[in-house]
């Protein structure tokens, strides 16, 4: 085995990251081994040699892997094996891949594999921050054709000072917490949540997380060096005729400048326009040209209209729909607009549209997470779903790809800081895309906020989103930011840049960047600009539904919370949960308990109030402590001859003495007419202090009948301790009693004898 190269990379709070090649899966293109304290990661990186045939794009796929046995535990369900990725595992991949697939050469179109596994972890360290830098660092040692290296790190703002790739524990403690992937020159995505942050601080996060990324990237280049890896393959997956590319801008730039200055907000006149010009070129090239040149015609146009569309935002300041840079498509929102769910809003943008609904439910509706790192319960959930209608396009609707994970993910960081703490109901929002032109997640965040004040759930504020753009010439120093972007800006744009928040501050944000060199000058600019969208749309949320509903939806399930003592807990489930399926049975509400804070909570869900009623009467019932000089209904359980024992309260017995049954005196039992299984009234009058046993009594019940004396109870006579010698001194000795009889046995014998 030749000699492994490794790489060490300083954190600056004694921590380090270890990077190793040469040793693991050597037939890769590229594999190199990531340590950080006992967390481990393999990235390895395979790229085909020849491109697929007609395919003009790069098939980049990025895998990210945690094994279960990295932790030392067992997959859930029947099969005990891991199954197909979870959602952390794709956010993660798609947070490597929005990354690297931008740095690939243009005109590189080899299918290409990443994969990252997870073989160790140590339960700290949060190996989702390493992915990024894992994967850069195989395809440094590869011969695969990529003008990074590039790394990810996780910044954090703790105590009001920023850290490098937190330990689980720390981030707990944050208030900013964000996923930053760069260049050595240039920031390149950005993920994160916040709680509401202003703009300057977000932007000093940048600077915090690239600093630290620069350090790792030169780590990168000096493996590479040492790895003998500089050199990349040669390739040719394009050919091109430069004659017919030019002949194809001569002739089709002016026509498609002429349709993006038109400034028509129609999305389908515009593309059926652009689309006219280049078959009019195709239809105008020879009969027998046209199947062969037509891949190249359509790919070239392609060029056209973006620079078209480009050029004309920077020089005329016109964007597609005829809006200014700083305008923001019309809005139209109604809630309540499903009678159905719990909650519900329709939220409009332009050619944006989605429609959120609001379910509220018990405990029992909790999602259960268990993940090779993070085991619990959510109780806030969103789904955003993407139907291909909503884009026109004719194709069956599957199952959720990665793009609607991720989206959903960004709508739900965005909106989980401003979810009510202590909320007794579990909150499902399910976001559907009927329409889209252009961020469809930022609609979501809007139509969430809509639909849970509409359900009757309140806030701490309204929470609103807006997708910004980015447009620069060649050089970089004319440039225009645009808010509120349409698909076609973000597709021919620099940059996608979606900034969520309230009034106060930045909940979210995620961003792509396509382009090189830009300064923190432009993305301020952005964030200001984007702050000034976001109030906007939180004008119009504010006057479609000032505040939350009074109340909840009739259909809504009424909950009512609990604590009770720990030790109760098991008096509420009762064997093999046959107490609490008994309450459940009998009321028709529905009651889950659990320990929290070494306490036990309570949750009863009805649909209505007599349901509610009933089964807390019949929990009260169970968890009340017995409290003295109060009257109960108990039920005889037995009967003894000096009284009986009487269930009072469930699985609480108290004596009820013969003496207290009646205020005329009983010479036995069979004279109080008791019986097993009676119910009577009793009254608590004593809980012993030291044997908690309780002391039950009828007749304070009843009338005490006139001139009735008590008993006097006969006292025990006292000893006379001075008549009683105190010590055995004072008793007389053996020597002064009568003299022992020693003659007793001869006596015996001649008593024998005589007989």
């Amino acid at each position: 085995m030749a000699n492994p190269i490794k790489k060490t990379i300083e954190l600056g709070d004694g921590r380090t990251i270890t990077l190793e090649t040469g040793k693991l899966a050597k037939q890769a293109d590229g594999a190199v081994e990531l340590r950080m304290g006992n967390t481990m990661l393999l990235a390895t990186v395979v790229s085909a040699k020849e491109a697929g045939e007609g395919v003009d794009f790069m098939p980049l796929q990025v895998e990210y892997k945690e094994k279960f046995s990295s932790n030392g535990r067992f997959p859930g369900g029947f099969l005990k094996r891991e199954g197909r990725a979870s959602d952390y595992e794709i956010l993660t991949a798609r947070l490597v891949d929005r990354v690297l697939r931008p740095l690939f050469p243009d005109n590189y179109h080899a299918d290409t594999f990443v994969n990252i596994t997870m073989y160790s972890a140590d339960g700290e360290e949060m190996p989702d921050s390493l992915a990024g830098l894992a994967a850069s660092a195989a395809l440094a040692v590869s011969d695969i054709p990529f003008n990074g290296p590039i790394s990810e790190v996780r910044v954090a703002r703790i105590n009001g000072e920023f850290v490098i790739n937190p330990t689980f524990k720390q981030l707990e403690d944050a208030d900013m917490e964000l996923m930053v992937g760069a260049t050595y020159d240039n920031i390149m995505m950005v993920e994160g949540e916040m709680k509401e942050v202003s703009e300057n601080d977000l932007l000093a996060a940048l600077k915090a997380a690239h600093d630290a990324i620069k350090v790792q990237c030169l780590a990168q280049i000096e493996l590479a060096k040492e790895a003998k890896a500089t050199v990349k393959r040669e390739y040719c997956h394009e050919v091109n005729d430069e004659e017919l590319r030019k002949d194809v801008h001569d002739k089709c730039y002016d026509k498609a400048y002429a349709i993006a200055k038109a400034g028509s907000a129609d999305k389908h006149w515009r593309q059926d326009s652009f689309d006219a010009i280049c078959n009019e070129y195709i239809e105008s090239l020879p009969e027998e040209e046209r199947d062969e040149k037509a891949p190249l015609v359509k790919r070239y146009y392609h060029d056209v209209e973006r620079e078209a569309v480009r050029r004309c935002i920077l020089d005329e300041g016109v964007r597609l729909d005829g809006r200014k840079t700083t305008d923001i498509r019309p809005i139209w929102i109604e809630t309540d607009y499903v009678p159905g769910p719990h909650g519900s809003a329709v939220f409009t943008r332009g050619e944006t549209q989605a429609l959120a609904t609001v379910t509220l439910g018990t405990k029992l509706d909790e999602k259960i997470l268990d993940e090779v790192l993070t085991q619990g319960k959510e109780r806030f959930l969103l789904h955003y779903n993407f139907p291909p209608f909503s884009t026109g396009e004719a194709k069956p609707t599957r199952g959720v790809g990665r793009r609607e994970v991720g989206h959903g993910n960004l709508a739900h960081r965005a909106l989980k800081g401003m979810f009510p703490e202590g909320f007794p109901y579990v909150c499902r929002i399910v976001s559907d895309i009927l329409e889209s032109n252009g961020s469809s997640s930022m609609a979501t965040v809007c139509a969430g906020t809509l639909a849970l004040l509409d359900a009757g759930v309140r806030m701490k504020k309204p929470v609103s989103g807006i997708a910004m753009g980015l447009i620069t010439d060649t050089d970089g120093k004319k440039y225009a930011v645009l808010s509120d972007i349409l698909g076609d800006e973000d597709h021919l744009g620099d940059m996608d840049f979606k900034v969520t928040g309230t009034r106060d501050g930045i909940t979210a944000t995620q961003m792509d960047i396509k382009c090189d060199g830009l300064s923190y000058e432009i993305l301020e600019k952005a964030l200001l600009q984007a702050r000034d969208g976001r109030l906007h749309i939180l004008d119009l949320i504010e006057q479609a539904i000032p505040a939350p509903r009074e109340d909840y939806k009739p259909n809504v399930p009424r909950i009512v919370t609990m604590t009770i003592p720990k030790d109760l807990i098991g008096a509420v489930i009762g064997p093999g949960g046959k107490i609490i399926q008994g309450i459940q049975e009998a009321s028709g509400a529905t009651v889950s308990i659990d320990e929290i804070n070494n306490e036990g909570f309570i949750e009863v869900a009805a649909t209505n109030k007599a349901s509610m009623d009933k089964a807390l009467e019949m929990i009260n019932a169970i968890v009340q402590l017995p409290e003295e000089g109060k009257t109960y209904t108990g039920k005889v359980r037995s009967i003894l001859d000096f009284g009986a024992f009487v269930e009072f309260m469930p699985n609480r017995d108290g004596l009820l003495h013969i003496s207290e049954i009646s205020w005329e005196r009983l010479e036995n039992m069979e004279a109080s007419g008791l019986n097993e299984g009676d119910t009577v009234e009793v009254k608590l009058i004593e809980i012993d202090k030291k044997t908690g046993k309780y002391r039950l009594s009828m007749r304070a019940l009843q009338p005490k009948p006139e001139g009735y004396v008590e008993p006097q109870r006969r006292e025990r006579p006292q000893r006379n301790n001075g008549d009683r010698p105190q010590r055995r001194d004072d008793r007389p000795r053996r020597d002064d009693r009568a003299p022992r009889r020693d003659d007793r046995r001869p006596r015996r014998e001649e008593q024998r004898n005589e007989e």
